[in-house]
């Protein structure tokens, strides 16, 4: 009959918990000093952008003289870029989401589509500018104007609102379907009535993270040239534009020239993170308010 080794068995014991005071230590510092990272670069921000952020610089075109430049144009490039972007997102992603949840057959086929959305998504988003300038800017002529940059941006966004559209349908219960069948529905009805309703918080809530992404991307935007010059404030989807993120860009840059390009820089940013929050916020609350559980 064998017997239990106490000695053993705490020897053991006393090495699992030190590992796991360890691997808690470590965990903990490394939260301490992204933290600490976050308030440093916070602070820099904030202390840079004081004395700069006001009606002026938000109502103002943009100037070669850093006291008079403004933002206006940035602004209302990136709205015009949202407006492209959204529908585009809204309707692709869940369109293919539904359809590959609820329409394709599980095989070769989905498996395939399958894993290429979720590739899409990892890519670095340059590639997805390199395929717009290609495509968009140049296939088709656009130009670097805002239907050329939404278009861009919408391939860039898209797989992560397919991919977040699929769990949100895929968290719907069966038995909803079942019952809404049982009463006669048809597929479409069922999609229509029953699984939207229920799976439409998590789809939103995909939706307004991917536009946040959107919204704080550069990369795309540069590789198709658009520019962050003094041009017209834009008025339709077919002019030229800047948007938030390029103007960061290129005050940073000029900010080796002269100086107070890089208080007009982060204040940018400023207005930047208040917008990505307030849409990150709009996302938690939409998801707080109307998820339903089952």
């Amino acid at each position: 009959m064998k017997y239990v080794n106490t000695e053993q068995v705490q020897k053991k014991l006393n090495t699992r918990l030190f590992t796991n005071q360890m691997a808690k230590n470590i965990f903990f510092i490394s939260i301490i000093f992204s933290l600490v990272v976050l308030l440093v670069l916070f602070y820099r921000v904030i202390s840079q952008s004081l004395g700069w952020i006001d009606i002026q610089f938000l109502t103002s075109k943009l100037s070669t003289v850093a006291e008079n430049a403004g933002i206006m144009g940035a602004i209302l490039g990136t709205l015009w870029l949202m407006l492209v972007v959204a529908p585009i997102t809204l309707f692709l992603g869940v369109g293919t989401a539904i359809y590959l949840e609820e329409y394709a057959k599980k095989g070769r086929l989905q498996r395939f589509i399958q894993t290429n959305i979720s590739n899409l998504a990892g890519v670095p988003s340059i590639v997805f500018g390199i395929l717009g300038l290609t495509v968009f800017v140049r296939g088709l002529d656009l130009g670097n104007i805002v239907l050329a940059g939404g278009l861009t941006m919408s391939l860039l966004v898209l797989p992560i609102v397919v991919v977040a559209s699929q769990e949100a349908i895929r968290a719907v219960p069966g038995y909803l379907r079942e019952a809404s069948y049982g009463m006669g529905a048809t597929k479409w009805q069922t999609i229509k009535n029953v699984v939207m309703p229920a799976s439409l918080p998590g789809i939103l809530t995909g939706v307004i993270l991917a536009l946040s992404r959107a919204i704080g991307e550069t990369a795309p935007l540069v590789v198709i040239g658009i520019p962050a010059l003094l041009i017209p404030l834009p008025d339709s989807i077919f002019d030229k534009f800047t948007v938030l993120p390029m103007q960061i860009y290129y005050w940073t840059l000029d900010s080796a020239l002269v100086a107070e390009y890089a208080n007009l820089a982060a204040a940018t940013i400023v207005i930047l993170l208040l917008i990505l929050f307030l849409m990150n916020s709009i996302a938690i609350i939409i998801r707080n308010k109307f998820q339903r559980r089952f």
